[in-house]
């Protein structure tokens, strides 16, 4: 299908040296410039960020200090990218929330007003959330093959319990073992590995204030178990002390453990820290 096109469109994605808008920087830019009579026009540039890489983003991104020593700066490439963008709209995946902010950061810190107000932003990961909705009522009628109103009262605590435990039977009887042939959409009725699977993120509280994160030896590399899987140490993942261990913190800055606790953090994350602080006495008494 062509895109139906009054002007060029952008579809672009950045690789970057993490997700924090203020601190974090472009390291790779790539974008197919799309025109209304169906031609188009590629570019790919890295980034040198000024600034170190950390090696968990390169092994996600395969993009290394060495990569972008001799590549210029997004200053130096931002003339030329506005040019290149100006009177365009753009679309991205996830890049309403994030690639667009991010690229209006780094336009600004070059000293470029980029107007995006100008520009129809297009999000495909937006249209595909609206579109292939992800709520029980849809899981319901996916695994279970019938609507949900007409089996429960909408928005009832115990309704809704009822249908969520129908679905994870379905869910289990549709990707069980033997029941299609994709080994990438098969689940064992297990609840380890239903949990493994489930999981979304790294996180030791549940604010993500505090993550799992590998144990790197000298050589950089992550050091293994006794099962061949990398050892994990719990390490803050905000503030003065992101990425480092948080026993590390609690032993150098013991401060700051009562400065969380007098903080406006949850109480969870207070429990989690609380009990790292107790195992680590408890191991050096």
């Amino acid at each position: 299908m062509k895109l139906n096109l009054t002007k060029p469109l952008v579809i672009f994605d950045l690789e970057t040296t993490g997700l924090d808008l203020v601190k974090d920087r472009i390291i790779q830019l790539s974008y197919i410039k799309v025109y209304p009579d169906g031609r188009e026009e590629r570019g790919n540039e890295l980034v040198n960020p000024e600034r170190h890489i950390l090696q968990e983003i390169t092994d996600l991104t395969g993009i290394s200090d060495g990569d972008v020593k001799d590549k210029p700066t997004f200053k130096q490439l931002a003339p030329k990218l506005c040019e290149r963008f100006a009177g365009c709209d753009f679309a991205g995946f996830n890049s309403n929330h994030f690639d667009i902010p991010l690229l209006a950061e780094e336009f600004l810190r070059a000293g470029i007003d980029f107007d995006f107000s100008k520009s129809r932003l297009i999000d495909a990961q937006t249209i595909f959330h609206k579109m292939e909705r992800r709520n029980l009522a849809a899981a319901y009628k996916f695994y279970c093959g019938r609507k949900m109103e007409d089996d429960f009262e909408a928005h009832r605590a115990d309704q809704d319990t009822e249908a969520t435990y129908r679905v994870l039977m379905g869910e289990l009887d549709k990707y069980a073992p033997g029941a299609n042939e994709d080994p990438e959409k098969m689940l064992n009725n297990d609840m380890q590995t239903l949990a493994e699977f489930s999981k979304m993120n790294d996180n030791v509280d549940f604010a993500g204030r505090i993550v799992w994160a590998e144990v790197k030896g000298p050589d950089g590399k992550p050091l293994l178990d006794k099962d061949g899987k990398p050892q994990l140490v719990e390490t803050f993942n905000f503030g003065k002390h992101k990425g480092m261990p948080v026993t590390t913190v609690l032993t150098k800055d013991p401060g700051y453990y009562s400065w969380i606790l007098n903080g406006d953090f949850t109480y969870n994350t207070k429990q989690v820290l609380t009990r790292i602080k107790l195992r680590q006495a408890k191991m050096n008494g």
